[in-house]
């Protein structure tokens, strides 16, 4: 049996939508990339189980979040997007210094409610703009902080359906990563932080924010960083000093602010995004023998 007629086997246990040939560049900050095969949105966790389960020994899966670290391609993704409705994003205390978070929640969400029950260590968050899922599978941080050193554990459901917990000292995290399986599917976590007086909390928040808006571009078609910065050095550095300051391909370009950033000035083609990406990469490299790893994920086919 086939993916397709899989999925309508599926459709009468769920109520949660099922989209075909749904194009995802109004899911990703880029605006970019085709339609995806199939987009599954589920209502809660069974659904998702129940889902898995149906299609199963199809593994060309995966989760979108805010799309705020994902290029996807011209030609789309030739498989299932995963993207989550409201009752991922939940958020809660399991005490006083616990909470719990659906993986859908927004990164500053998780900052803000951790504020608003006086917790510090959430802070940095509030400089983050994607989700609570992503942001474990990339151990994201900024300004010397990063997900493993809040995480106290994460439920995730493998693509059999089947729901498991895992123990943060049971994960390998590292710069911009850890050793989680790429085939499970993050559904919620929990976080512990310090108990902290508001004022001392919303400082720091405050303090980060600021600093961001001077280093950083906002308000345009991007996804953030997109090199990871190497041992003992920053990638906007060695892409400055190896003379790409300003380089386009097509409506695609370097943010003037910082040379890390690339932006969709309009009507950028994914493919231009990645043509600057891996010239980027090779005149790097040509200069100074580092070879940049990408922070962003690119998924899909091109054209």
């Amino acid at each position: 049996m086939n993916l397709i007629s899989q999925i309508e086997e599926v459709k009468n246990k769920i109520s949660g939508k099922i989209l075909f040939d749904e194009k995802l560049s109004k899911y990703s900050w880029f605006n970019l990339g085709g339609p995806a095969k199939v987009i599954f949105k589920p209502k809660n966790l069974n659904e998702l189980s129940i889902f898995l389960k149906g299609i199963k020994g199809f593994n060309k899966i995966k989760v979108l979040g805010a799309g705020s670290n994902t290029l996807i391609r011209d030609g789309g993704f030739d498989g299932i997007i995963i993207k989550f409705e409201k009752s991922f994003s939940h958020i809660s205390l399991f005490d006083s210094n616990t909470i719990i978070a659906g993986a859908s929640t927004l990164d500053k969400t998780l900052s803000k409610f951790a504020f608003e029950n006086s917790l510090s260590g959430f802070e940095f968050l509030s400089c983050i703009p994607g989700t609570i899922g992503g942001g474990i599978k990339m151990n994201s941080g900024c300004y010397g902080e990063d997900i493993s050193k809040i995480l106290i554990s994460v439920q995730a459901i493998d693509l059999n359906g089947n729901v498991k917990v895992i123990y943060s000292p049971d994960i390998n995290f590292f710069y911009r990563g850890c050793d989680l399986d790429n085939n499970l599917i993050f559904i919620s976590a929990t976080f512990k932080g310090k108990k902290e007086r508001k004022e001392n909390i919303k400082k720091k928040i405050d303090s980060l924010v600021e600093r961001k808006k001077k280093d950083q571009p906002s308000k345009i078609k991007t996804c953030g960083s997109t090199f990871k910065n190497p041992e003992n050095n920053k990638a906007w550095k060695l892409i400055k000093e190896s003379g790409c300051a300003g380089m386009k391909f097509g409506d695609a370009e370097i943010s003037e602010k910082h040379c890390n950033f690339f932006v969709n000035k309009g009507c950028a083609k994914s493919s231009d995004l990645e043509d600057l990406i891996y010239n980027v990469k090779k005149k790097v490299f040509e200069k100074t023998g580092i070879n940049l790893e990408l922070e962003l994920q690119i998924i899909g086919e091109k054209l």
